[in-house]
């Protein structure tokens, strides 16, 4: 089966350019992804940063839904911790209603944001919230499986309001304890390689431990990868820089709006003459694939075989919406995908 790609979408806001306008892009971004042969459409979630403005992605879904007609839409992810499975349930299953076969629903257990602005999230702030991620995961899965025992307190809210539709649960992860989770319950898994590419053995780990359920015969794995595409590899290291510098300032807890180029050049090169030798920038290392469209289709097609993968997902921060446009635009030529007309 040929290889399927992806989108991820954080809604990257520019400096000098408002949040509204970041998520006008991701509405606009996601029409094109559809014309050009994008398999499915996925926003995150995070919270507190000038950087990214999809704080809701169950908010950004159905604008994208409804100026789609192909591709699948969904969250990359819902952080679960932050809310009631029941409510999660609920959302996604009217959105299911609305846009029948077409929506994913990916949970997560990172909070997607500093401590402080997770306490901020939480309801009832008298004390932390509980670590109970799997058992959030299963209630969450009995509401939309209908499959909460007769005797369950909540058994007669699982009649969901977007009822017969479904949306498809997926597990999202950066570590080997998400793989055993989805493993465990039967979910396709959707590891995230920009934020740890070391990830292909905790992949291995999920295929192997797999078992089949209601939601899932066999293990299915999308590799979230980090790509600029550009006409030249120069210029796709040149456009790197803006996302490069936000990430080095958000180690140090220094959270920007995405730079243009020319400023995250100067800082960049600055920090490399000040920076001890040896020593990373921006935390652990991060894996980018850059460069021209036939550079970043072997990248892809690597990571790809790496993971055993049957999907790539791609993740682009610029500063300049069309640079980031025309790379998804460079990537779907590229790797031969089917425009839609």
């Amino acid at each position: 089966m040929p290889l399927r790609l992806s989108v991820l979408d954080q809604s990257p806001i520019a400096e000098g350019s408002t949040g509204a306008q970041a998520l006008a892009n991701s509405v606009e971004l996601a029409r094109r992804a559809d014309a050009l042969g994008y398999h499915r459409y996925w926003v995150a979630e995070h919270h507190g940063t000038p950087m990214l403005a999809c704080a809701s992605p169950e908010a950004l879904i159905g604008p994208i839904a409804a100026v789609t007609s192909r591709i699948r839409v969904g969250s990359g992810g819902v952080m679960l911790p932050h809310y009631s499975p029941l409510k999660v349930a609920e959302t996604f299953s009217m959105l299911s209603g609305l846009f029948t076969d077409r929506i994913d629903l990916a949970v997560g257990r990172a909070p997607g944001t500093d401590s402080l602005t997770m306490f901020a999230l939480q309801r009832d702030r008298r004390t932390g919230a509980p670590d109970d991620f799997p058992e959030q995961l299963a209630e969450l899965l009995g509401y939309l499986g209908d499959t909460l025992p007769s005797g369950h307190p909540f058994a007669r809210l699982a009649a969901l309001p977007g009822r017969p539709a479904c949306p498809a649960p997926w597990l999202l992860g950066s570590s080997g304890q998400s793989a055993l989770w989805a493993a465990e319950f039967g979910l396709p898994y959707a590891f995230a390689d920009f934020i740890n590419p070391s990830g292909a053995a905790d992949a291995g780990r999920y295929r192997t431990s797999f078992k089949a359920s209601a939601w899932h015969a066999a293990p299915e794995v999308i590799v979230a990868v980090w790509v600029i595409c550009a006409d030249t590899n120069e210029e796709a290291e040149r456009l790197s820089s803006s996302a490069k510098m936000s990430f080095t300032l958000m180690q140090e807890g220094r959270l920007i709006p995405v730079p243009p180029v020319e400023r995250a050049l100067e800082f960049l090169d600055h920090a490399r003459r000040e920076r001890p030798a040896g020593l990373p920038m921006g935390g652990r290392p991060r894996r980018r694939i850059l460069g021209t469209p036939a550079a970043v289709k072997a990248g892809i097609e690597d990571v790809a075989r790496e993971y055993g993968a049957d999907e790539v997902m791609v993740v682009t921060i610029t500063d300049d919406g069309h640079a980031r446009r025309r790379s998804y635009e460079m990537i779907s030529d590229a790797c031969s995908l089917h425009p839609q007309v």
